[in-house]
């Protein structure tokens, strides 16, 4: 085959450190835009970006080239300084780790589904219990002690 066809599509999941409630409606919608601008600059897709006070969920697609871990460093970092300078919360800082799922093109639209619900899904259930039934449904194995 003389070409090379790609689909790497990605639902990321990533916190505030110690899960701290520090992202305020009031600028969580630029927040996530910033994050999607971060994608787009990559050379990435962001499909949909949401999430709430305390993590916030992509979905997006990537290219063969890059590195996952290098662009959630770097989006991590970027955005790190756009809530330091733009909005002025000085203790924001992302944690260090994060969760990165593949998913079928054809499930783009349940996973964008999911993240726009966060705010209605959050009422019923913490992100431990979320991420963990991510973790758990997608059968990835995962010590409890270095979870958080």
């Amino acid at each position: 085959m003389p070409s090379t066809h790609t689909a790497l599509d990605y639902h990321l999941v990533f916190s505030t450190k110690e899960r701290r409630p520090l992202i305020d409606e009031n600028w969580r919608d630029s927040l996530h835009a910033f994050l999607g601008g971060c994608i787009r600059q990559a050379g990435g897709v962001a499909s949909r970006v949401g999430g709430t006070v305390d993590h916030v969920h992509l979905a997006v697609g990537l290219r063969p080239m890059h590195c996952l871990a290098d662009v959630l460093r770097d989006i991590k970092r970027a955005s790190s300084v756009w809530v330091h300078d733009t909005v002025g919360v000085s203790e924001f800082a992302w944690q260090e780790g994060y969760g990165a799922f593949t998913f079928s093109r054809r499930d783009l639209d349940s996973v964008v589904q999911y993240i726009e619900s966060q705010e209605e899904h959050h009422r019923h259930r913490t992100f431990q219990e979320e991420y963990r039934a991510i973790l758990e449904s997608l059968g990835v194995t995962f010590d409890e002690r270095y979870l958080w």
